[in-house]
């Protein structure tokens, strides 16, 4: 398939009204959120959740990104929006600018899908929404608005990996490209280095559901991403992201046609420096050994 003759999974919804249901449906939601695995259970039509976010998205940045994994990136780019605040506390967060403050501005629904259709116009291959757990409700609600507006590009869900049941419902049939982290293979590391709790069973049923719904990478006959899943993890020093424990999970629980981007570019950001355990970047020989777990699996569709 020509990526041109590609239909999103959201466009059939908007015809149907299951679009603007599901987006009533999200903003409900908000009441007393549990939008991301935290549950902070809050109202944050009134107040800012854990994430620091309220009623209204925080965008940092919007413009084709050339960075991202090829599939997503082609020759025009991928279509980026950076939302800030996060529902993470990643110690090493490599864009604590934007995770930990919110830079930016606070957009309501129609500016969000003005920056939709802008990417568009600007050729983008799809629509790459970066951290978007914790305003999933704020998306959803301006995508019915981008879609009337002309929208047809695949939408991708670019995540930290600690979502919901909830918002995953939410999002079936919606999301055309799943790009989740698994940043973890033991729950006592994800605690003390991103403060949060029972992060690889979270993770794990979420990559789970999302390959339900959109089942492994599809690419284009250009070689551009339009439908599936498309996991990353970062190989963190000392062991610390439990790299053979993801990548068994990720061989032997959801496909060995998965289309990993397994990642060397850590190095210590934010707060790492505060660790002797983070205070490095990785050695050739840690990723070499990555990349020699994920042979012996049978991972071998590589970014």
């Amino acid at each position: 398939m020509r990526a041109e003759d590609f239909v999103p999974a959201y466009v059939p919804l908007q015809r149907s009204g299951e679009l603007p249901r599901r987006a009533a449906e999200a903003l409900r939601h908000l009441e007393s959120c549990d939008l991301c695995a935290r549950y902070c259970r809050l109202n944050r039509n009134q107040r800012e959740g854990p994430c620091r976010v309220g009623r209204w998205a925080w965008v940092a940045a919007s413009h084709p990104h050339l960075g991202e994994e090829v599939p997503l990136t082609g020759w025009r780019g991928s279509g980026t929006i950076f939302f800030a605040g996060c529902n993470l506390r990643c110690q090493y967060c490599q864009n604590s600018d934007i995770s930990q403050n919110l830079i930016g501005k606070a957009v309501g629904p129609r500016q969000l899908a003005e920056s939709m259709l802008e990417l568009q116009g600007r050729g983008c291959h799809n629509i790459n929404l970066v951290s978007p757990s914790h305003v999933i409700a704020q998306i959803l609600e301006a995508l019915p608005l981008a879609t009337e507006g002309g929208l047809n590009l695949p939408l991708v869900y670019n995540t930290g990996g600690y979502d919901s049941p909830e918002t995953l419902a939410l999002l079936d049939g919606v999301i055309d490209i799943y790009m989740p982290d698994l940043k973890y293979g033991q729950a006592k590391t994800a605690q003390q280095l991103s403060h949060v709790i029972n992060y690889p069973s979270v993770n794990q049923a979420a990559i789970r559901e999302m390959h339900r719904q959109v089942g492994d990478l599809l690419l284009s006959e250009e070689g551009l991403a339009l439908h599936g899943l498309l996991a990353r993890h970062l190989v963190l020093p000392n062991g610390l992201a439990g790299t053979r424990e993801v990548l068994i999970f990720l061989a032997e629980e959801i496909s060995t046609s998965t289309y990993l981007n397994l990642m060397d570019q850590y190095r210590p950001a934010f707060r790492a420096r505060e660790s002797a355990v983070l205070n490095r970047r990785i050695t050739p020989f840690e990723y070499t050994e990555a990349e020699r777990i994920a042979d012996e699996l049978g991972l071998c569709r590589r970014d």
